[in-house]
């Protein structure tokens, strides 16, 4: 087909990008760059040239930046112990250097940075400045502290579940047998007091005495159960959360009642504590704050899901308000949550009461 006069043909427009030199090319690489900061510096460190990603990561516009030493981009700890000066000796004697630290923005604020600089060396070798990267870490950074964070409360976590289920097997297996022999000391003495004549104020203070050590034992027995229900180890997730439910409810006269729409689940020791807190933190605050007559908890498992939904008949709440005491406990329940990589959602309003519902993958609770 014939072409205008005006109209290049195609071997015009493959020869006109052919003409475009190397340097053009790594010129409009670098300027396409945007998230690394590239740029020059001369042999004594000023900033000879400056790319958008450099503007973005930085702050400086190119005429602000130009010409300027690169020693503002650094801290003023770092500017006195001298690293700017340093750091371009090692470049320039062994090739490049690399380092990892706090930088500064124009706008004076800070962040973690990447950094390489390289010698540019002549064809005679001789130096003609250095090519610097900068690569902003700050976001990495922080999900790396909130990785090792995370994993850090886990694991304190589980020493402290530990360290009460210890706690609570002592107070259950020690003290309480204590309480139990001296109880039997007491009936004995009473038996022994009882054959006499004349020990009838003895024999009442002796039978005082076995009350007390009665609410004694069951006080210890509501502690030890406050730690570590043994349920929750012997029988598992599902009794406890009924035994949780029933305990509540005759504590603080509010209807309780827990359903499990399945059999027994099959949880880890890390997802079925976890779970039981989160009833046991949720039904606090319904103590504490809901002003409510019921509460509901259902606990449902399928093939890819674990469900957990806990609901009550009280005030409600906005959910939007500055943090408070209940505001705290349902913190502790989205950190739970989090740990069993699940999610979560609250649903509240004034008189409507207060809905949580939480899914869990099964496969983090095997």
């Amino acid at each position: 087909m014939a072409t205008s006069g005006n109209e290049p043909s195609r071997n015009d427009k493959a020869t006109s990008a052919s003409d475009v030199s190397l340097e053009d090319r790594y010129f409009l690489l670098i300027e396409a760059v945007q998230d690394y900061a590239i740029f020059m510096l001369d042999p004594a460190g000023h900033v000879a040239s400056w790319n958008p990603g450099a503007q973005r990561i930085k702050g400086y516009s190119h005429g602000e930046i130009i010409g300027h030493h690169f020693s503002a981009f650094y801290t003023p700890e770092d500017i006195a112990a001298g690293k700017p000066a340093r750091e371009l000796e090692i470049a320039a004697s062994d090739g490049r250097v690399e380092d990892e630290g706090w930088r500064v923005r124009r706008d004076g604020s800070r962040f973690w940075a990447n950094v390489t600089i390289s010698a540019v060396r002549d064809a005679a070798g001789a130096l003609i400045g250095f090519a610097k990267v900068t690569r902003d870490m700050t976001d990495r950074t922080r999900l790396a502290e909130l990785e090792r964070a995370s994993m850090v409360a886990a694991q304190v976590q589980i020493t402290r579940e530990n360290e009460q289920k210890r706690i609570a097997r002592e107070l259950h297996d020690d003290l309480g047998q204590q309480l139990t022999a001296l109880k039997m000391s007491v009936a004995l003495l009473e038996a022994s007091l009882g054959a006499k004549a004349d020990t009838t104020p003895l024999v009442q203070q002796t039978q005082t005495l076995q009350k007390e050590i009665d609410a004694m034992a069951m006080s210890l027995r509501r502690i030890a159960s406050d730690l570590r229900p043994p349920l929750l180890d012997d029988l598992g997730l599902t009794a406890a959360l009924e035994w949780l439910a029933e305990d509540f409810t005759k504590r603080y006269g509010i209807a309780a009642t827990a359903h499990i729409e399945a059999d027994e689940p099959k949880f880890n020791e890390f997802a079925s504590t976890n779970l039981f807190r989160i009833v046991q933190e949720a039904l606090t605050n319904v103590a504490r704050h809901a002003k409510a007559s019921r509460v509901r908890i259902e606990l449902a498992c399928s093939r890819d899901l674990v469900s957990l939904d806990i609901e009550d008949n009280g005030v409600g709440a906005m959910l939007d308000l500055p943090v408070g005491g209940a505001s705290f406990g349902l913190l502790g329940i989205r950190e739970r949550v989090r740990q069993l990589h699940g999610t979560v959602s609250f649903t509240s309003s004034p008189g409507e009461g207060f809905h949580i519902a939480i899914s869990v993958p099964t496969a983090c609770t095997r």
